[in-house]
C-alpha cells in the first residue's frame, strides 16, 4: 500500500447506461497493469468484464453492483468504484459518490448528455464531488464531441473545457491532440499500450491554438498566477497550466474534457494522468463528520494516519464465508486485531480480517489507513454505520436513500424454497437500502420494494441462482397514498365503563392538508384542558391512523393535525384512553376533508431515432403520459414525459417491439400527484372485491 498519501486517488466512474463505464475500467486496468488480458463487457467471450464478477451482469451485459479495484500508474494508488447506470440501482452510486474524493463523469459522444447522466451530476452535486469528464465511443458513427461540452455546459451548467482535440472522428479516430503539451497522441500496438507523441497535423495546428487559447481563458480565472503570466506576455508552461486547472476541478469551477475510445483502446492513458494532475487526494477533500458528546457539533477530519480512527461502512456483501463489509477510512488506521466502536450501536468490534478488493478477488492487508478503501471481514453492521477509536464518539453523516416506488408479492414454491427465500431476503434487505421487504397483515403475502421493475426482477432472479428459492412473483403493485384536500374540524370523546376504572379523553382540533412532507402535529391546547403528559399520547393516536387510510387502506401522507381543545377526567385519563380518542378523532375528521388517492409518477426518457418519434410519443398518451418536451439530437430524438407508474408495467417490451429494438427508456420518480376520478373508481371497485373474496 502506497504510503504518501498525496498519491492516492479515490475515484468513481459513473455515466448514463451504455456509456461504456465497464469498458473503461477494464482498460484501466489492463493499461495499470493489473489485469493481463482485455475481456468484454458482454462477455462474448465467455468471460466477461473484470468488475462484473456477477453471473448475471455478464449475461445481461449491465452493472448491477458496484465493484471496488485499485491500481497504480506513475507512483499513484488509484482506488476505483465502477458504479451502475440503471437508476434502479442508484443507491450503488449514491453510496459510492459519498466515499470518494472524485469522480469520471463518462458520456457517449453520439449521445451526449442522457438523463441518468443527469442524474449522476446531481448526486456528485449533492457530495460536492470534483470530477472530470471522459467522452468516449469517439469512433462511432455520429460522434461529435464538440456537441456533448455544449450540452455539459447547457444542461448540467458545468463549465466544460477540452483537455484534447480529436484527430479524426467515427471511423477514421486516430489519436488526439494534447492542448497543454501540444502534442499528437497516437495509440498503437495490438492494444493500444504503444504510445507515439509526435508534432501536430497540419491541418489541425489552427484548431489546437484555438482550443488551447479557450483552455488558457478558462483556467486564469482560476489562478491569478496564470493571469499575471498572460499580461506579462509570459511563457506559459504546462506545469503552470496544470496548476491553475486544477485548482478550478478542486472547487468544481472547471470540468476538463477528455476524449478517446475505450472499446477501441484509445485515449486512456492520458485520461489517467488527468486523474492524477488534476484531481484531488484525500487531503484535499473536507470530510465533516458530527460529535455527538457535544450536541452533534460538526467537526472536520484530518486524513493522518496517527490520529484517532474514524471509518465508514459504506457497502455490505454477504458472501460465501461471512459478511464483507466495505469501508472508508478518513481518519487515523484500523488495523487487524484492534477494538473499534460502531457509533450507532455503542458495540466494541474487535477486527479480525483486513482485506484490499480487486472486483470479486480479494488480497489480505495488515491496516487501512486514512484515505483508502478497503474491506473487514466478519463485522457485524449496517451499510452506513460508522467505526471510530475507544473514546471517540463522532459519527459521520448517512448517506440520502429514496423511497421505494414499487412492490411485488412473491411466493415461494415450498418449504425449502420458504427458508431459502427467507436467506435471501435477510441478505438483500441488509446490503440494499432501496430494498424493503414485510409480511402483509391481511393477506399474508411477502410483499418486496424496491426502484423499479428491472432493480425487482433482477432480486428475484438472484433468489433462484445463489439461493435455489424456486419463488413465483405477482403482479406488480403501485405505492399508492392518500391525502386529504381541505381542512375538517373534529372534537371526539372516547368514554368506556366496565366497572373500577374507566377509560376517558376529549380531543378537539382540526385536520388539514400539508403542502410539504408527510405529518405535522401542532398543540395548540391553552389553559391545561389536556395536561401536558398525554399530549404525546394524542400525537401518538394520529401517526397510527397514518399506516392505513380509512378511505381504502393505502398509507396516509401530507397532512396537518392541529389540536386546539379537549377535557381529562383526574381518574379514568390515561395514555390509551387519549390514544383512542385522538384514532377516534382521525376517523371522524377525515372522509370530512374529502380524503383522495394519490399515486406516484415517473419522469420518463426516452432516446429514439427520429422516425419512431410519432409512434414513441402515441404509446406514452395512451398510458396516461403528459409529454413534457422533445429535442433532436442528430439522428436520434429524446423525449420527456411524466407517466404514472402504474401505467408503466411491460413498458420496455412495448417499446422495443413498436421501435424495432432501438429505442431505451429510463425512468425515475419526480412525485406524487391525485389520480383520475376513473381509476379511483376502479381501485375501489377491486378493494371491495378483495374484501368480499376474504370475507
Amino acid at each position: 500500500m502506497n504510503k504518501n498519501i498525496n498519491k492516492v486517488r479515490n475515484i468513481g466512474i459513473s455515466a448514463h447506461i451504455d456509456s461504456g463505464k465497464t469498458t473503461l475500467t477494464e482498460r484501466i486496468l489492463f493499461y495499470t497493469n493489473r489485469i493481463h488480458a482485455i475481456h468484454d463487457v458482454k462477455g462474448k467471450d465467455g468471460v466477461g468484464a473484470t468488475m462484473d464478477s456477477m453471473e448475471l451482469e455478464r449475461e445481461r451485459g449491465i452493472t448491477i453492483a458496484s465493484a471496488a479495484t485499485s491500481c497504480g500508474w506513475k507512483g499513484h494508488e488509484i482506488n476505483i468504484i465502477d458504479t451502475p447506470g440503471h437508476v434502479d440501482f442508484t443507491v450503488e452510486v449514491e453510496r459510492s459518490l459519498r466515499v470518494l474524493d472524485s469522480a469520471i463523469l463518462v458520456l457517449c459522444s453520439v449521445g451526449g448528455v442522457q438523463s441518468q447522466s443527469i442524474t449522476v451530476d446531481q448526486q456528485m452535486k449533492r457530495y460536492k464531488v470534483p470530477c472530470i469528464a471522459f467522452i468516449n465511443k469517439c469512433d462511432r458513427s455520429g460522434a461529435n464531441p464538440e456537441r456533448v461540452i455544449k450540452q455539459l455546459k447547457a444542461k448540467l451548467g458545468h463549465n466544460a473545457v477540452a483537455m484534447q482535440i480529436p484527430i479524426g472522428l467515427e471511423n477514421n479516430f486516430e489519436g488526439v491532440i494534447d492542448l497543454v503539451s501540444m502534442k499528437a497522441i497516437y495509440f498503437e500496438g495490438e492494444n493500444g499500450e504503444a504510445i507515439r507523441v509526435s508534432e501536430i497535423p497540419g491541418d489541425l495546428v489552427a484548431d489546437a491554438k484555438t482550443g488551447r487559447d479557450k483552455l488558457i481563458d478558462s483556467a486564469s480565472m482560476c489562478s491569478d498566477r496564470l493571469t499575471e503570466v498572460i499580461l506579462e506576455d509570459g511563457e506559459i508552461t504546462e506545469s503552470l497550466l496544470l496548476e491553475a486547472l486544477r485548482t478550478g476541478t478542486l472547487k468544481r469551477e472547471i470540468t476538463p474534457v477528455f476524449l478517446g475510445s475505450a472499446y477501441k483502446n484509445k485515449g486512456i492513458q492520458p485520461l489517467l494522468d488527468g486523474v492524477t494532475a488534476l484531481l484531488p487526494n484525500p487531503t484535499e477533500v473536507i470530510n465533516m463528520a458530527l460529535d455527538m458528546d457535544q450536541d452533534e457539533k460538526p467537526v472536520v477530519l484530518e486524513s493522518r494516519p496517527d490520529k484517532s480512527a474514524v471509518a465508514l461502512a459504506f457497502k455490505l456483501e454477504d458472501g460465501p464465508y461471512g459478511q464483507l463489509t466495505y469501508i472508508r477510512v478518513y481518519q487515523g488506521t484500523i488495523e487487524r486485531g484492534a477494538t473499534v466502536i460502531n457509533t450507532r450501536t455503542g458495540k466494541k468490534i474487535k477486527i479480525g480480517r483486513v482485506i484490499r478488493m480487486h472486483a470479486d478477488q480479494m488480497e489480505d492487508i495488515e491496516e487501512i489507513s486514512a484515505g483508502y478503501i478497503g474491506a473487514l471481514f466478519g463485522v457485524d453492521c449496517a451499510s452506513g454505520d460508522t467505526f471510530v477509536s475507544p473514546g471517540t464518539n463522532i459519527s459521520m453523516t448517512s448517506m440520502y436513500i429514496p423511497e421505494p416506488v414499487i412492490s411485488l408479492a412473491i411466493t415461494p414454491k415450498d418449504n425449502k424454497a420458504q427458508i431459502n427465500m427467507s436467506k435471501a431476503l435477510n441478505r438483500f434487505i441488509k446490503e440494499d437500502p432501496t430494498f424493503k421487504s414485510h409480511v402483509d397483515e391481511e393477506t399474508n403475502e411477502t410483499i418486496i420494494e424496491g426502484m423499479g421493475e428491472l432493480h425487482l426482477e433482477i432480486y428475484i432472479e438472484r433468489m433462484k441462482r445463489e439461493y435455489n428459492a424456486e419463488v413465483s412473483a405477482g403482479k406488480p403493485k403501485v405505492a399508492y397514498r392518500e391525502t386529504i384536500t381541505r381542512r375538517a374540524d373534529f372534537n371526539y370523546t372516547h368514554k368506556k365503563q366496565t366497572g373500577g376504572s374507566g377509560q376517558y379523553g376529549r380531543v378537539a382540533g382540526f385536520l388539514e392538508p400539508l403542502s410539504e412532507g408527510v405529518f405535522e402535529f401542532v398543540n395548540d391546547i391553552r389553559g391545561g384542558v389536556i395536561p401536558t403528559q398525554y399530549i404525546p399520547a394524542c400525537e401518538k393516536g394520529f401517526k397510527e391512523c397514518l399506516k392505513k387510510g380509512p378511505k381504502m387502506e393505502f398509507p396516509v401522507t401530507g397532512i396537518k393535525v392541529t389540536i386546539n381543545d379537549g377535557q381529562f377526567h383526574s381518574v379514568d385519563s390515561s395514555d390509551m384512553a387519549f390514544q383512542a380518542a385522538a384514532r377516534g378523532a382521525f376517523k371522524e375528521a377525515y372522509f370530512k376533508a374529502n380524503p383522495v388517492i394519490h399515486e406516484p409518477i415517473m419522469k420518463v426518457v426516452v432516446e429514439t431515432p427520429t422516425e419512431f418519434q410519432g409512434a414513441v410519443m402515441g404509446i406514452l398518451n395512451q398510458r396516461r403520459g403528459i409529454i413534457v418536451g422533445s429535442q433532436d439530437e442528430g439522428i436520434m430524438c429524446a423525449i420527456e414525459a411524466q407517466v404514472p407508474l402504474a401505467e408503466m408495467f411491460g413498458y420496455s417490451t412495448v417499446l422495443r417491439s413498436s421501435t424495432q429494438g432501438q429505442a431505451q427508456f429510463t425512468m425515475e420518480f419526480l412525485q406524487y400527484r391525485q389520480i383520475p376520478q376513473s381509476i379511483a373508481d376502479e381501485l375501489a371497485a377491486e378493494a371491495a372485491k378483495k374484501k368480499r373474496s376474504a370475507a
